[in-house]
This record gives structure tokens, sequence and C-alpha cells, in this order.
């Protein structure tokens, strides 16, 4: 039970981390990650809308598509994935609001500023991945679309990311005649953060230790309760 609470421990840290990378690429004012890049463009034309609420609705979505494709297969712990989701969604408000202070103005100043969120949501997704406890909706829909068309995950993931930068492009024009919250933070996410990924999954000890706890702990036999059963 304790390994299995601090599994979902980790997961947690690893979603408020991908949260706080989110914002912190949002806000060096470059474009958004391309998985946000719908809800932050959807939030910016419906004002009465904030980022994170936008990014919770657009996530359902996503568990709603997961159930559609696979049916009888969709398994109910996966339900959970809509906490997740919640915890995900207001966390990104929140991030967004404790960096309101942060207005980079230089091209400088923005481009480190994008480089360290996505060195940050890189961090998070490693941690998220290492305990293999649950998985945040826009990996969840990934999967069960490769698990249909029996395509590569990594195939379909960057179909996937293309096609959530194209819509977002396309709703920036028709909203804003020009494009609003893509730029080329968006296309440098894109490139970056799984490359960062494998990184620190290599350099960072503490992984090895979130994943060691989903492994099972070998069983203790007494010798002498043996020796007295043979006996």
């Amino acid at each position: 039970m304790k390994r299995l609470t601090l599994r979902y421990a980790f997961f947690i840290l690893g979603v408020a981390i991908n949260s706080f990378g989110v914002a912190f690429i949002t806000k060096s004012a470059l474009g958004t990650s391309q998985i946000s890049s719908v809800p932050y463009v959807l939030s910016l034309r419906f004002s009465g809308l904030s980022f994170g609420m936008c990014t919770f609705l657009f996530n359902m979505l996503f568990i709603l598509g997961q159930v559609v494709l696979l049916k009888r297969e969709f398994r109910p712990v996966q339900f959970l994935q809509i906490a997740v989701n919640v915890l995900f969604s207001s966390l990104i408000d929140v991030s967004m609001a404790a960096l309101g202070f942060f207005q980079p103005e230089t091209l400088l100043v923005r481009l480190i500023s994008l480089v360290v969120g996505c060195v940050i949501l890189a961090v998070g997704i490693s941690i998220e991945v290492a305990p293999d406890a649950l998985v945040v909706p826009g990996e969840g829909i990934v999967r069960a679309i490769s698990q249909v068309s029996r395509k590569r995950f990594g195939t379909i993931k960057v179909y996937f990311d293309v096609t959530l930068i194209v819509i977002a492009v396309v709703l920036s024009l028709v909203f804003f005649g020009e494009l609003n919250g893509i730029g080329v933070g968006t296309v440098v996410s894109a490139l970056t953060v799984g490359k960062f990924v494998n990184i620190i999954d290599r350099h960072f000890p503490l992984l090895d230790y979130i994943r060691s706890l989903k492994e099972q702990p070998e069983l203790k036999v007494d010798t002498n309760d043996v020796q007295a059963t043979e006996g």
C-alpha cells in the first residue's frame, strides 16, 4: 500500500510540474505547448473561459474519445483521468496567476523562458510517466488511437500533435485573422520536449527510484519455517 501511495503521489507531482511548465512556456509570449494550443486559442477568444477551464473541457473530449474508441476495453480505473484533468486544469490557472508578474519583453528573455518552460515540462512528464500509475487524457487518447489503428504510439503521437497545431492555427485565423497564441514557441516545444525527456530519463536518479516502486518486493522466506514444514 505504501508503494502504491508513493506511485500516485509522484504521478500527481508530475502533473503539477506539467501544469507549471505549460504556464511558463505560455508566458514566454511565443506560443504555448502543442497539447495546450487549442485550449489556449479558445481562452483568448472567449474571455469568460480561463485557460484552465478550456483545457478541462478539451481534455474531457479526449476521455470521451477513449471510451468511444476502446468500448469494453476501456478500464473503469481510467475514469480517474477526470480527477487528473481537474487537477491539471486547475493548476494551469494557478500557475498562470502565480506567474502574473512575469512579463518578458525582449526576444532574448522570451527565448530563455521558452527553453526553461520546455525543460520544466519535460521534468514533469518524466516524473508523471515513471510510476506507471495513470495517464493524462492527452496521452490516453493517443494510446487509444494507437491500439485501435494498430499503429506505433510514437507515430500516432506525431500525427496527433501536428493535428492539434493545425486546428489551433485555423481557429486563430478564423477568430483573429492572424496567429494569436500560436508561434515559434509551439514548434520549439513540439521539437524539444521529447529530447529533454530522454536526457532527464538518463540522468535523473530519482526516476529510477520511482520506477522501482511498481516492482513487486521479493518475498522473504523463513528457512526455519521451511525446515519445520519439511520435518
